[in-house]
């Protein structure tokens, strides 16, 4: 397995520095942030970092640290998880912001945000980040998580070893690998001439209307889910299914895979154990949408800029 690039992220909007805002980021001087960043993940460790650059983490692995400030949430430390007198119990290496070393500090115990600063919950600053920020605190959390869950062998219960070159751990007794889970998920955009398909799961917010969205199983190609998932929620057969995009999303560990499709036929039959209420609609008679974060939101988006 081998840890190449990643997609650019774009840290300056409008020559404002973005990205800070609800996560801390210690990346050192403003003036240096560029607007064209390339973020690489490399296989390297922690220890042997020159001055890397901190995402804090709080004592359960799920909070970030941010400014407690409502008027500016942006924050930018010119300073290590250290200089504010935190002590983190493990660091993961996240990758390269520029020439930036980007590494997760987990802290431990009963350990308290410091004055100006305090812990929230991921999902609950989800629409506030800007996206390079998003993805990169998305790939710390999954990351502090693989690592807590693999401490120990699944197999035979000895402590597990942290490899050189790729991100995986290795039981020294009998040699199972653990890598980083992922939980690859299909969403998609149902086309009905100029309507979509779109439906609401109990857990959404309030009058909320999205894209419907699967996990896959083992042994099912990609496009064989879209059908599946369709069929099974809302009873409606699907064809010319093109991919769209993808995007992680941190809610455990899932990718979610995009994709459009046209309606084959079939009348809406909405599965209520996980489908509240589902509709056709066109594009002047949209509900209420997803975040515009979210590659459900991307997908309805890139319908209506076609009908525009």
């Amino acid at each position: 397995m081998r840890l190449g690039p990643w997609p650019r992220l774009n840290l300056v909007r409008n020559g404002v520095v973005a990205g800070l805002m609800a996560i801390v980021l210690c990346l050192g001087s403003v003036a240096a942030v560029s607007a064209s960043l390339d973020f690489k993940l490399m296989a390297a460790s922690a220890e042997n970092l020159g001055e890397p650059h901190d995402i804090v983490l709080s004592p359960d692995g799920k909070r970030l640290m941010v400014a407690d400030n409502e008027n500016n949430r942006i924050a930018v430390l010119e300073a290590a998880a250290a200089d504010l007198g935190l002590e983190p119990v493990r660091r993961q290496y996240l990758g390269l912001l520029g020439r930036r070393q980007i590494v997760s500090a987990e802290l431990g115990g009963e350990a308290r945000a410091p004055d100006g600063m305090v812990f929230e919950n991921l999902r609950s600053v989800f629409s506030l980040l800007p996206e390079e920020h998003l993805w990169l605190a998305n790939r710390a959390i999954q990351i502090l998580e693989w690592d807590r869950d693999h401490q120990f062998c699944g197999r035979c219960r000895a402590v597990t070893e942290n490899q050189h070159g790729e991100r995986s751990k290795k039981c020294p007794r009998c040699g199972l690998s653990a890598y980083p889970r992922l939980s690859p998920a299909v969403i998609v955009l149902v086309e009905r001439g100029d309507e979509i398909l779109l439906a609401r799961s109990p857990h959404f917010l309030p009058g909320v209307y999205s894209t419907l969205a699967g996990f896959v199983e083992p042994g099912e190609t990609l496009e064989q889910t879209v059908a599946r998932e369709i069929e099974e929620e809302v009873g409606v057969r699907v064809r010319d299914v093109r991919y769209f995009g993808s995007q992680p999303w941190p809610f455990p560990n899932s990718l979610m895979i995009g994709f459009r499709a046209r309606h084959a036929g079939g009348d809406l039959v909405i599965d209520r154990t996980e489908i509240e209420d589902a509709g056709w609609f066109r594009a002047d008679s949209l509900p209420k949408l997803p975040s515009s974060i979210s590659i459900a939101r991307a997908l309805i988006e890139a319908f209506l800029a076609e009908r525009r």
